[in-house]
């Protein structure tokens, strides 16, 4: 069957720098160790996305509409990815400023001004310049992408959708039409958040919010 806007699919995937062949992202942990960017604190599972909410990269996401359970290699321009070079994301900013703030800047260093993530690019005459466009923005990249199975499940949609949106396992249980689930959300965007699940999941009637259960923890063993 194929694939049509507004599907809930699983999908295992490996993103690879084109010009290099080096390893960015992917889903499976041992791989990711194999390519030295394994991180601890990251997820590593297939992942559970929505077809058409860019949950991926534009360009892979519009590729999978009309695509079947199968394995694809996927090249993308940067228009298509991460998106091009954006001159006015280059900031230069005196090194007195980081020093103030007790930072020896020096070139790689990832740092997050303000909210905004950024590299350092050079450091010269009293003066740094730090780059706040996306790492990978400039770049050819090519995803190799497995599209493993269709989610019908209304209750495995939500929790694919739900990590989708916040990076985490998130506790949620659905009955009846009703969502009830463990999420410490403003109020504010109750509203907001509970249209956008009904959207995505029309039998999805009412969305209710409670506080994450807190789970003792046990002593240690001695």
């Amino acid at each position: 069957m194929a694939l049509k806007q507004g599907d809930f699919v699983e999908i295992d995937y490996i993103g690879r720098i084109k010009e290099t062949n080096e390893v960015f992202d992917v889903t499976n942990a041992e791989i990711a160790k194999q390519h030295h960017i394994y991180n601890p604190k990251a997820h590593y599972h297939s992942q559970i996305i929505c077809v058409g909410e860019q949950q991926v990269v534009p360009g892979l996401d519009r590729f999978l509409v009309d695509k079947e359970l199968k394995t694809y290699t996927v090249p993308l321009s940067p228009e298509e990815a991460f998106g091009k070079k954006d001159p006015k994301l280059m900031r230069l900013l005196p090194l007195a400023h980081f020093h103030k703030e007790k930072i020896n800047p020096f070139p790689g260093l990832q740092l997050n001004l303000n909210g905004m993530l950024g590299i350092v690019r050079t450091v010269s005459g009293g003066r740094v310049i730090v780059d706040f466009n996306h790492p990978l923005a400039g770049r050819n990249v090519v995803y190799e992408i497995t599209i493993k199975r269709m989610i019908t499940k209304d209750e495995e949609k939500l929790r694919g959708l739900l990590h989708a949106l916040f990076q985490k396992e998130i506790s949620c249980s659905l009955k009846e039409g009703k969502a009830m689930i463990e999420l410490s959300l403003p109020e504010q965007m109750h509203k907001q958040f509970t249209e956008h699940i009904k959207r995505l999941i029309p039998a999805i009637k009412e969305v209710s919010f409670s506080q994450p259960a807190k789970h003792d923890k046990k002593p240690a063993s001695k």
